[in-house]
């Protein structure tokens, strides 16, 4: 077995371990010693470092010890001890009757940054600070898209890019601040001598910055993004708050599209108790069946005749009455329940889809956790063959959002589910930045344009509603116009040619039991109510 090298043994030390040249500049510091002054010390003048330490005062023959009052109130003992030929090794040790996180020397294995205990040690000491006049701000940070390079790349790429990431977050700091890593993805920045708010934000600002720009990593060009919350001092007494503040505030960096930074609001604590009452709420509501689906017809504008129904969720709660589905269905994404919700309602739409007529299609919203959770293609063929529905009949709806992060195995999926017969969609087209590109790589059976283009009248969206319309007529694709609520954009959207319509004009969603009374009215009945 090899012999650890003397940088090893030195770095495995408690005690910080410097060495200085006869200038007193530092050639070399162990991890404890860059612990103990928070960063890169090599190059520094000792005396810069340590107040009151005196060069002159050096044995050249032997040991020599000077006891220094430094920052805090923190008094050492430092040692020097000469080398051959010229120079100093400095040993210090915290002087009897005194106390400093600055000397906590957790580091982390992969980034040497500080880890979660001398995080909070430091938290501490800045908390107890009696003068009034510190102000300090907590940076919690997540990497962005960091899963999708650890899962696409490899786990050694990965570690790669952490330290970059590392490096970045030191470069965009000061060295009186400390970068800590808490794991995986997760950072912290504790931020001393905070003037002001905006002093905080331009720190915030440049680490978005700073870590979104691109990596080049064995040979690979990387773009990921950092979100961050930010949380100052304020009336705070404990770290744990000072974290949970910042950390409440990164979820609504997250939630305002990623990329980006948040200062801490006393109205993120209020959210955040409504989201978990929710959430207990939601987990009640699967638990006790609480859910229902109202099912919106679809109309084919050829014969203007109804072709099938699309499933839509909805939740009466026992006493907060009717939640809409943008109020529950995000919070159902972030925590996961939605991969189990959207089990349920393959099973329960195919159950009633199989009571309609013959050739009466059935469409159904799938998550895209649902793809990342593997086990949608068993869940499909279950659910066909429990309820005896045709796989032609069933209608996979989704959206970009499913292919971003995973492409290639959700492709995988659509074409295992082509391979059953069940036809695949993609909902609120245009609505993303690369819809083009995932119609050359999957040829989907209908692509459904957002409302957005139907709403409003103007000359851009005349030209989209044409373009998709010719796109999909090239590419055998049939083309759903959603959201048409008056006869005019009806008018219009049989003009560019849409194959499809979906909207309040032509149904609104109605309980299963209607379905019935509604498909017993003629297509007469349709075109009278859309002329």
């Amino acid at each position: 077995m090899a012999s650890p090298s003397a940088e090893r043994i030195l770095n495995g030390l408690v005690r910080p371990v410097l060495a200085i040249d006869a200038g007193g500049l530092v050639v070399y510091a162990n991890s404890a010693a860059e612990a103990a002054f928070e960063g890169w010390v090599a190059g520094l003048d000792l005396r810069d470092l340590l107040p009151g330490f005196t060069l002159s005062l050096i044995s050249p023959v032997g040991p020599s010890v000077q006891r220094l009052a430094c920052r805090r109130n923190e008094a050492y003992e430092v040692t020097l001890s000469p080398l051959p030929g010229e120079g100093f090794v400095v040993e210090l040790r915290l002087a009897a009757g005194t106390a400093s996180v600055a000397l906590t020397t957790e580091r982390d294995e992969l980034t040497g940054l500080a880890k979660r205990n001398t995080l909070m040690a430091h938290l501490d000491d800045a908390l107890a600070q009696e003068d009034g006049l510190t102000t300090f701000a907590v940076h919690c940070i997540d990497l962005d898209r960091f899963k999708t390079v650890n899962d696409t790349l490899g786990h050694a790429v990965g570690d790669l890019l952490l330290k970059k990431v590392a490096d970045r977050l030191l470069a965009a700091c000061r060295r009186s601040d400390l970068v800590a890593r808490l794991g995986g993805d997760e950072f912290v920045v504790l931020q001393r001598d905070v003037e002001d708010l905006a002093a905080a934000e331009r720190l915030a600002a440049r680490i978005v910055d700073l870590v979104g720009r691109t990596y080049v990593l064995g040979g690979h060009t990387i773009n990921i993004g950092a979100s961050v919350g930010v949380a100052l001092r304020g009336a705070s007494t404990q770290a744990r708050d000072l974290i949970r503040n910042a950390d409440l505030a990164l979820y609504e960096a997250k939630r305002a599209g990623r990329s980006r930074f948040r200062l801490f609001e006393s109205s993120m604590d209020t959210g955040l108790q409504e989201r978990r009452e929710m959430e207990i709420d939601l987990r009640r509501a699967l638990a006790l069946k609480q859910f229902e689906l109202s099912y919106q017809p679809f109309i084919d504008l050829s014969t203007d005749q109804v072709i099938g129904f699309e499933a839509l969720l909805r939740w009466t709660h026992p006493t907060k009455g009717n939640i809409p589905p943008l109020h529950f269905i995000p919070l159902a994404e972030e925590n996961g329940l939605i991969v189990k919700i959207g089990e349920w309602v393959l099973r329960q739409a195919c159950m009633e889809a199989a009571t309609w007529p013959e050739e009466m299609i059935i469409a159904v919203n799938v998550s895209p956790l649902q793809f990342k959770a593997d086990t949608l293609l068993e869940t499909v063929s279950s659910a066909l063959a429990r309820s005896g529905l045709p796989a032609h009949r069933l209608e996979i709806e989704i959206t970009e959002g499913a292919l971003l992060d995973d492409t290639s195995n959700v492709l995988v999926t659509l074409a295992a589910l082509r391979a059953l017969g069940v036809k695949i969609s993609m909902d609120d087209f245009g609505t993303g930045y690369s819809s083009l590109a995932y119609l050359q790589k999957f040829p989907f059976n209908k692509i459904k344009i957002d409302r957005s283009f139907v709403a409003t009248d103007n000359a851009d969206n005349e030209a989209i509603l044409k373009a998709v319309a010719g796109l999909g007529a090239s590419l055998g694709m049939a083309i759903t116009a959603e959201g048409v609520e008056t006869a005019e954009q009806l008018a219009r959207i049989r003009s560019e040619r849409c194959t499809h319509v979906q909207g309040y004009l032509t149904g609104r969603p109605m309980r299963p039991d209607l379905i019935p009374d509604f498909l017993k009215r003629s297509p007469s009945t349709i075109q009278n109510e859309t002329a």
